[in-house]
């Protein structure tokens, strides 16, 4: 079968990495793709949010399945147009990205379905929004803009100065354009932050081993929040009973809670967690596999993914046993340009790939790289994700470093502290 994916980051190239090893594929097809995703793959020059090109594309080259990678094309409803094209997709549609594309609906599906989160109100003028931040008692309060902000909407603010500066950036400067028309403000939670994934066809739940995403730019969680500096799996903390609590608390009421709202979600459901001592509360759901939590994710998975892809699409995973998995641990850790998540570099010359993978068991995976001529430059916030398995997190985090350093572009910085935030932490 040929299968497209669509989208040019770190979770596309490690997606069509995992396809191009299924035995039932013939070929993968990436649009755009990126110079990781062409050494697995064809590169076919479609932006991810060009659906006119890519129902014609998927129609000219007679895909099989469509996998959709980013939430941008998934929240303007690619998924809906493919499926009324013909095209299987894995992936939901504009429905069911939603939850993703609004973090105010989100919060309102959970309260209304009466899943655990934090508390929160709901603002569409900044002067109420300072107005209330100047009344509160308790801090930490969290700031989130409504829209999609590719990781960047969240903000922890220390005091009602912080959060009203914040404020008026999201609402009256526009920093982040749209997203921050509307804005969240939340209850702070405190614990160890987990992330869930789980394809989800309408019906049935399969889920993922769980990873451990570090957001924040610094070691030990210092600095702003980032679409993601590095992942570790499996998480320690995350045990079995405390996954089943995830399932039945979380996860079949947001599944029951899709069917009453009518909504036939088919694809990847990610929730991010807050394990606090009153137990799991769900921070966001998103609409598509995470980045970087994919690429440790599908280093771990030892099944082959095409079957669990076309089975979420076609409405039958029920029929499936659920998917073994490497019982190694996996670390990822990003290389980020300078700047980041700010205003970047870019166009340093990266060297050193071929090197980094001779480290036993690493996967280098590409995201903000473009080609210039014959060499690989910089093009992103997130340039790489360097992962790497090993028998614990240890010898995982060993091997990932090693080859980490080995990779060179100027102005490159990642956190030293991937797999051990808590000693980073507490230091």
């Amino acid at each position: 079968m040929k299968v497209l994916v669509v989208g040019g980051g770190g979770r596309e190239h490690a997606l069509a990495w995992k396809l191009a090893s299924s035995p039932l594929v013939t070929e993968v097809v990436c649009a755009p793709g990126n110079p990781g995703t062409a050494r697995v793959a064809r590169n076919v020059a479609i932006a991810a949010t060009d659906s006119a090109k890519l129902v014609h594309l998927c129609r000219h080259e007679q895909i099989d399945l469509a996998v959709i990678g980013p939430e941008e094309p998934l929240c303007k409803g690619l998924g809906d147009e493919l499926r009324a094209a013909g095209v299987k997709v894995f992936g939901p549609g504009a429905a069911g990205a939603r939850l993703e594309g609004s973090k105010l609906h989100a919060k309102e599906f959970l309260t209304r379905h009466r899943i655990p989160t934090a508390g929160y109100r709901r603002f569409d003028r900044s002067g109420a929004a300072k107005a209330h931040l100047e009344s509160c008692t308790q801090w930490p309060q969290v700031v989130k803009a409504d829209g999609l902000a590719a990781g960047k909407g969240v903000f922890v603010t220390q005091d009602a100065r912080e959060a009203c500066a914040v404020v008026d950036a999201l609402m009256e400067e526009k920093r982040l354009g749209e997203a921050g028309v509307s804005i969240c403000v939340e209850e702070h939670l405190v614990g160890e932050e987990v992330s869930v994934l789980a394809m989800v066809d309408g019906q049935t739940i399969c889920v993922f081993e769980p990873v451990m995403d570090h957001k924040q730019v610094g070691d030990g969680d210092s600095g702003p929040n980032t679409g993601g500096m590095g992942v570790y799996s499996p998480v320690p903390t995350f045990t079995p009973r405390l996954q089943r609590q995830v399932e039945q608390n979380i996860l079949i009421p947001t599944l029951h809670g899709l069917r009453q709202d009518e909504v036939d979600y088919r694809g990847i459901l990610f929730v991010g967690l807050m394990l606090t001592d009153a137990g799991p509360r769900v921070l966001e759901y998103n609409c598509r596999f995470g980045d970087p939590e994919c690429q440790a994710a599908l280093r771990r998975l030892s099944s082959d993914l095409v079957p669990y892809l076309l089975a979420t699409a076609e409405g039958r995973l029920g029929e499936l046993e659920p998917p073994s998995w490497d019982p190694r641990a996996c670390v990822g850790v990003v290389g980020a340009a300078e700047g980041y998540p700010s205003e970047v570099r870019r166009g340093d010359v990266i060297s050193g790939l071929d090197e980094a993978e001779a480290v036993e068991e690493v996967v280098v995976f590409q995201a903000g790289v473009k080609r210039s001529g014959s060499s690989l430059v910089t093009d992103g916030g997130r340039v790489l994700c360097v992962t790497a398995l090993g028998d614990d997190i240890t010898q995982a985090r060993t091997r990932a470093y090693r080859a980490f350093e080995r990779i060179r572009w100027d102005g490159k910085f990642g956190r030293s502290d991937i797999g051990s935030r808590r000693t980073a932490r507490a230091r």
